[in-house]
């Protein structure tokens, strides 16, 4: 089919993985071991997708977002989200078909993630090991987190398509502006972190509710034993 993609870059939390229960339950350890208030679980949908530093600010109390307790935040939180990431988290409904297929099709696969980049290896690696990622890049020192779009700039070095062979899947208006200031074809899905009005108010090319429909917009449509 000559209109397939030959590359799809997924975001990690909220696209492929549900991490939302072992990054609040780390985040709360973080904000017990400092004395600081902890929060609910669900209320961290809306404090995760910009990188570690910025969930931290969120989740610390009015008049003690300072830098330096970011940096405390992150010294408790590193140590034990490495131990329990994958305590709670799992891929959403589909991913891993998902995946194989486009996999068994030809299309090369990346992953852009805020998270930091060894945990975001060390998902990758647990949840999906019978997929070859071209690029896995999660956030760097030195590097500008999404929505600057650095990170897909770095994929396509790594896996040298043409932006328009590309199609970028996240679950945020972060990820659609990520895919709007990198130029390429955008594609938000709903069971995400995130509302779909959220989606909709950065209008991109696409909006899917089921893990398959990527597949389709790749190019290569699942058949129904898969």
């Amino acid at each position: 089919m000559n209109n397939m993609k030959k590359l799809v870059i997924f975001d990690l939390d909220g696209t492929l993985l549900n991490t939302i229960a072992d990054l609040a339950q780390s985040t709360n350890h973080a904000l017990a071991q400092l004395g600081y208030p902890v929060h609910d679980e669900a209320s961290y949908r809306f404090r995760v997708g910009n990188g570690i530093n910025k969930l931290f600010e969120r989740a610390l109390p009015d008049g003690e977002k300072t830098e330096a307790n970011v940096l405390r935040m992150r010294q408790a939180f590193i140590p034990y989200y490495n131990i329990h990431n994958a305590d709670r988290s799992c891929p959403y409904p589909g991913i891993p078909q998902l995946l194989e297929h486009l996999q068994s099709q030809g299309i090369r696969l990346a992953v852009a993630s805020n998270k930091y980049q060894a945990a975001t290896s060390k998902l990758i690696a647990h949840y999906f090991p019978g997929i070859r990622f071209a690029s896995v890049l999660g956030q760097r020192e030195g590097i500008p987190v999404k929505p600057d779009p650095a990170i897909v700039h770095d994929i396509l070095q790594a896996c040298p398509v043409d932006k328009q062979d590309v199609l970028y899947v996240g679950d945020s208006a972060v990820d659609m502006q990520t895919a709007i200031n990198a130029q390429v074809a955008s594609c938000g899905v709903t069971w995400g972190f995130r509302p779909r009005a959220e989606l909709e108010a950065l209008c991109p090319d696409h909006i899917v509710d089921r893990a398959e429909d990527i597949a389709s917009l790749a190019g290569c449509p699942m058949t129904q034993r898969e």
